[in-house]
């Protein structure tokens, strides 16, 4: 897991009853006490007083809350505070739910319906990815977080990194690609695919909301498939 700290950035300074309470709860982190209590009126500066615990304490951080508006809300805010670091964020990503149901009285039988969204797909999978690769990360997240995903150590079996300058053999790359479920698909592109262009190049549809797609240049025509 890369080294990188918490760097808050902002033009303003604690004020009022904030250096008191930001002493206290990082003394209480640093306690261990399980249980700690911010108290404040709305616009009074709890999510910036929050920010700098995060800066002391310097830990990965979820902040937990009850709605989608809210968390959006918060995931703006931490994104601004900290320009530097991770800030992701982790909420259901169903459009729209509906469970199962039947009706005795009219012997009705109605069957499970979801409209999941691929862009919140992207961020979930954007959060776990800083989760496993970096100790400056903040989640904020709803109550979708309590929820299991997956064996991380599994999960890690899956993943690999490719950065811009990296030098890798093209025969390893695909063959990565295929024990990372990746498919070949050169109609058309979604999540977790890839298409051969003109033989030299690859284009790969990446689960990541920076980066929904990216073009590789390759120096060998042939391929492993």
């Amino acid at each position: 897991m890369n080294e990188h700290l918490f760097k808050l950035v902002s033009s303003y300074k604690p004020t009022g009853d904030q250096p008191v309470a930001i002493q206290k709860l990082v003394q209480g982190l640093r306690d261990g006490k399980p249980l700690q209590v911010l108290l404040g009126a709305t616009g009074t500066g709890k999510t910036f007083t929050v920010s700098n615990v995060i800066q002391a304490v310097q830990k990965p951080t979820l902040v937990l809350v009850h709605n989608k508006t809210l968390a959006g809300q918060l995931y703006g805010e931490f994104k601004e505070l900290f320009p530097e670091n991770r800030v992701e964020y982790f909420v259901s990503n169903f459009d729209f739910y509906q469970p199962e149901a039947y009706l005795p009285k009219s012997d009705t039988y109605i069957d499970k319906n979801a409209v999941m969204n691929e862009e919140i797909e992207m961020l979930r999978t954007s959060a776990i990815n800083s989760v496993l690769e970096r100790k400056d990360t903040i989640v904020v997240a709803s109550v979708a977080s309590i929820y299991g995903l997956t064996d991380p150590d599994e999960y890690r079996n899956l993943v690999f990194e490719i950065r811009v300058g990296e030098t890798i053999n093209r025969r390893t790359l695909f063959h990565r690609l295929i024990d990372s479920q990746y498919t070949r698909n050169n109609m058309g592109l979604v999540p977790g695919s890839c298409k051969e262009i003109l033989f030299k190049l690859c284009r790969l549809t990446l689960t990541s909301i920076t980066l929904k797609s990216t073009r590789l240049v390759m120096k060998s025509n042939e391929l492993p498939w």
